[in-house]
């Protein structure tokens, strides 16, 4: 009996000194999660009418989380609208007064045709001649000078038409509507509140992949490369749990060592900053430590 409980304990010392020896496994670098941080401000000023946004909340590009209160924009259209019904107007009584001026010149070069067939006969004289000559001339420049005032009407449209269409696009930036698909981290605004352009309203960051920004000593250097696959370890309660992640970038210049460096031999040394892209399946947070151990 004393025999197998010896071999019992025996045992169980090998599986504590195996699993001892697997915790002190070295990592290579060590670091914590990022993520790419959007800043979502104002794009228009008013009162702040509804904002349906949570801390935590997932969107999705294109969803309307909010809305800025339009009716200083509407009113502003509308009198724009009867601005250019009003020009529009003016328009068309140009285009009859230049009907009526096309028309006497119309008659004025029938009768011109009439007179010089009489001169040709010596039925008129040179002087009707030339005063019908003279009135024609007038029509011309009568004529012109509408055509110039129907060119001063359209250009006038044309800037109204602009000023119509600034105040749409400002009308849809009052649709506070999301651009970046991610999860909510802090909302800085709420519903009642006025805001103005460029205030932030709420900070947004994709966590389904996270970046994890690690620090390898200039030695390591070659043995690193980008689409290298490693190890990253993160801690649980019951120990360590293993993912997967890439390298996705190495920094081309070297640093002093960061303070998560610990030990007083690398706290010395020049390092590079590497980044991995990990897969988050909900428990990588940012700022979350975590270890590597790159697989050559």
């Amino acid at each position: 009996m004393k025999t197998i409980q010896k071999l019992i304990l025996l045992t169980m010392v090998s599986a504590l000194t195996v699993s001892c020896n697997q915790n002190k496994q070295v990592s290579d670098a060590y670091g914590n999660f990022e993520a790419v941080e959007t800043t979502i401000s104002s794009e228009a000023n008013g009162r702040i009418i509804w904002l349906n946004l949570t801390e935590g909340q997932l969107l999705k590009a294109g969803d309307t989380v909010g809305l800025i209160d339009t009716t200083d924009l509407h009113y502003k259209k509308i009198q724009l609208q009867a601005q250019k019904s009003a020009v529009a107007s003016k328009a068309a009584s140009i285009q009859a007064q230049a009907a009526i001026y096309q028309q006497q010149k119309s008659n004025l070069k029938i009768d011109q045709t009439r007179i010089e067939n009489l001169l040709k006969d010596q039925a008129a004289t040179p002087k009707q001649y030339d005063d019908i000559k003279g009135a024609v001339e007038v029509a011309d420049k009568q004529i012109a000078g509408v055509n110039s005032q129907l060119t001063a009407v359209a250009d006038e449209l044309k800037a109204l038409d602009a000023q119509i269409a600034q105040v749409e696009e400002a009308l849809k930036r009052c649709f506070l509507v999301n651009k970046v698909e991610g999860t909510i981290l802090n909302r800085f605004a709420e519903t009642g509140e006025v805001t103005a352009f460029g205030k932030p309203l709420y900070k947004i960051a994709n966590l389904k992949t996270m970046d994890l920004r690690v620090y390898i000593s200039g030695n390591m250097l070659a043995q690193v490369k980008t689409g290298q696959k490693a190890k990253v370890m993160i801690d649980e309660a019951d120990g360590m749990s293993e993912l997967e992640g890439v390298v996705t970038w190495i920094s081309p210049m070297a640093e002093f060592t960061p303070k998560i460096i610990q030990t007083r031999e690398e706290r010395i040394n020049l390092v590079y900053a590497v980044k991995l892209s990990v897969e988050n399946d909900g428990r990588l947070k940012i700022a979350m430590p975590a270890e590597v151990v790159f697989i050559k």
